[in-house]
């Protein structure tokens, strides 16, 4: 009997053992085959293949594929326009991959359907001070805190840019407008924001909390972050133009111009002091034009625009003396060039690709109200329902309507002309 029992306990221990081995083979073959699955894998180019290989190529490496569809005029339908993921980065699986798929050309039904039109107006609008105060505590029409309507109630600003919105208008940045650059989704239209003199009102610092700065919600870039958090397919942006005091905080001036530029906004110039050009020569001219650059090349070198906001819309003409000088500055020794400049103005400029588009010499539309009357904000909006800008979604294509071929200025970009029959 103890024999027996002493087989039997070797027995079980060697099959226990052989148990344990095949086991311990089979653990780690299951763990290489487990961590092989999340090896990293170099991500590929998709572009120009059909979309079915790109849900197979998502599907065997166990990615997570998001589709987007858009009409494109060179890639053919259910082809990929672009990915997330540039090709060559090393991926691991469950990673998100977004690819934008070709519906294939615009068809001319789907152009007239949404009344495309990219030789038509755009309106700049020109602010001046945001004032946190209500409509009703002002004397004057609307939301107009003077009787020239150049400083604005919050409340007639936040008006404004919801009316904006529904009204079916995107914001695009002044600097893409004169580039040529129009990069707003089909069926809808352009729009500038432009702010003159840097008021305090347009960003006012309330303190620091943790070296970040506490900006006032009413203040113009307050209201103005707030439609970005609102609707984020606003595309929110604007301009701002600057005298020599920046926005008048100086202790906050350098941080408040670090920070516009860190968050897509714009800076400009708007000459150092605010002067009329047609009172003033050429060498003043230099100094108004070129002081400013300077001090924008001290704080933020190479991320302010080049572009000049006249002030009263002076001198009013090209042809002026000054004007050369406020285009081509010098200052102490140091050229600056000017690629755009702002009049006041009194309604919407014309496309950038028209044959008429001036950059140097482009119109605004002040932002007041006045009843309708005079070039205010409903005037210039009705008279934009005939005649506005409507993109056709794609920024490398200018689509405009067959008897229009003849208004298109020069252009690198593809001109697509159809029928509104």
């Amino acid at each position: 009997m103890d024999m027996n029992l002493g087989k039997r306990k070797r027995t079980f221990f060697c099959l226990f053992l052989f148990c344990l081995i095949i086991g311990v083979i089979l653990f780690q073959y299951f763990s290489e085959d487990k961590n092989k699955s999340k090896e990293a894998i170099v991500m590929v180019d998709l572009t120009n293949k059909l979309v079915q290989e790109a849900e197979e190529y998502a599907k065997s490496h166990h990615l997570f594929l998001q589709l987007e569809y858009q009409y494109h005029y060179d890639i053919e339908k259910d082809h990929i326009i672009s990915q997330n993921i540039d090709s060559g980065v090393f991926i691991k699986e469950g990673v998100k991959l977004q690819l934008v798929v070709s519906k294939g050309q615009v068809p001319d039904e789907v152009y007239s359907k949404f009344g495309v039109n990219e030789l038509g107006r755009v309106p700049i609008m020109m602010y001046h001070g945001i004032i946190p105060i209500e409509n009703e505590d002002t004397e004057y029409i609307g939301g107009n805190v003077d009787k020239d309507g150049y400083n604005r109630t919050v409340e007639a600003f936040r008006e404004d840019l919801e009316f904006y919105y529904k009204s079916g208008y995107r914001m695009i940045r002044l600097q893409d407008y004169i580039d040529g650059n129009i990069e707003v989704e089909l069926g809808y239209s352009p729009l500038i924001l432009t702010f003159d003199d840097g008021n305090e009102n347009n960003f006012k610092v309330l303190g620091e909390s943790n070296g970040e700065l506490i900006i006032d919600p009413d203040c113009a870039v307050g209201v103005l972050e707030e439609f970005k958090k609102k609707y984020p397919d606003y595309g929110v942006t604007a301009t701002f133009f600057l005298n020599s005091s920046l926005f008048g905080q100086e202790q906050y001036n350098d941080k408040i111009l670090k920070w516009l530029v860190e968050h897509g906004y714009d800076i400009g110039n708007h000459t150092m002091n605010h002067v009329d050009f047609t009172e003033i020569g050429i060498e003043d001219t230099n100094r108004e034009v070129g002081g400013v650059y300077s001090l924008l090349d001290n704080i933020i070198p190479g991320k302010y625009v080049s572009i000049v906001a006249l002030p009263f819309g002076s001198p009013y003409q090209k042809t002026h003396d000054n004007y050369s000088a406020i285009i081509d500055s010098n200052y102490y020794g140091k050229l600056y060039h000017t690629i755009g400049a702002l009049r006041v103005g009194w309604e919407a400029s014309v496309s950038c690709f028209d044959i008429d588009f001036d950059p140097l010499f482009l119109k605004r539309i002040r932002a007041y109200d006045n009843g309708g009357m005079e070039f205010d904000i409903e005037m210039n909006f009705k008279l934009l329902e005939s005649n506005r800008f409507v993109s056709d979604g794609d920024k490398d294509t200018i689509v405009i309507l067959q008897d229009d071929l003849g208004k298109v200025g020069k252009t690198d970009k593809r001109v697509i002309s159809y029928s509104r029959d």
